[in-house]
């Protein structure tokens, strides 16, 4: 499922069993300080893991979270054991809490409608997650699950986006038109745009 390899040498320090047979994704690992220990998250094709960084022990698994094509999105460390997962696919948006002692709590689980993202992991930035959603729009979600806005009728496509200091940089995918917005809870205020 994961291992760990001495970049120095090239050994393999540990490897995580897998009995079920997940299979790789699209999806990024990323490592959280979370539930006591630091540990790896991934989105595998049959649902999300855990595993401890000290010795590739699989810590916890939550099968309930698939994406039926293809899982894209790297999971999100939003802080204090909380990881937000988005998919596309008519998946939406997940947030889970890492905890010590087995799987993880669920917070919130939104549909596509209010946020999720077919293939751009979103941004966390001063407290709040940008992101392209399904539709193409550009939104900004509250950690509660709420989304405070969206660009409407500007749509990006799969939209790669990136954070520039205060601002979003948002490229449509189909027209290659880069639009910079204001990374602001208080609304979508686009600030330019560039073919």
């Amino acid at each position: 499922l994961m291992m760990a390899v001495d970049l120095a040498t090239g050994r393999i320090v540990w490897r995580t069993s897998n009995p079920g047979g997940w299979g790789m994704t699209h999806s990024s690992i990323i490592a959280v300080g979370a539930g006591g220990e630091r540990q790896y998250v991934y989105c595998a094709t049959r649902g999300v893991v855990g595993v401890s960084a000290a010795d590739g022990r699989l810590l916890w698994k939550k099968p309930d979270w698939k994406i039926a094509m293809a899982n894209v999105p790297t999971p999100l460390d939003i802080g204090d054991g909380r990881v937000l997962l988005t998919g596309g696919y008519n998946a939406g948006a997940a947030m889970i809490r890492i905890r010590p002692d087995g799987p993880p709590e669920d917070i919130f689980r939104i549909p596509p409608s209010v946020f999720g993202s077919d293939q751009q992991t979103p941004i966390l930035f001063g407290g709040r997650v940008y992101g392209v959603v399904p539709g193409g729009e550009l939104a900004c979600l509250d950690p509660d699950g709420s989304r405070r806005w969206s660009s409407g009728t500007v749509r990006f496509g799969l939209g790669p986006i990136l954070r520039a200091g205060a601002f979003i940089l948002a490229l449509a995918d189909q027209t290659g038109m880069l639009a910079i917005a204001d990374a602001s809870p208080d609304g979508y205020r686009e600030r330019g745009r560039v073919k």
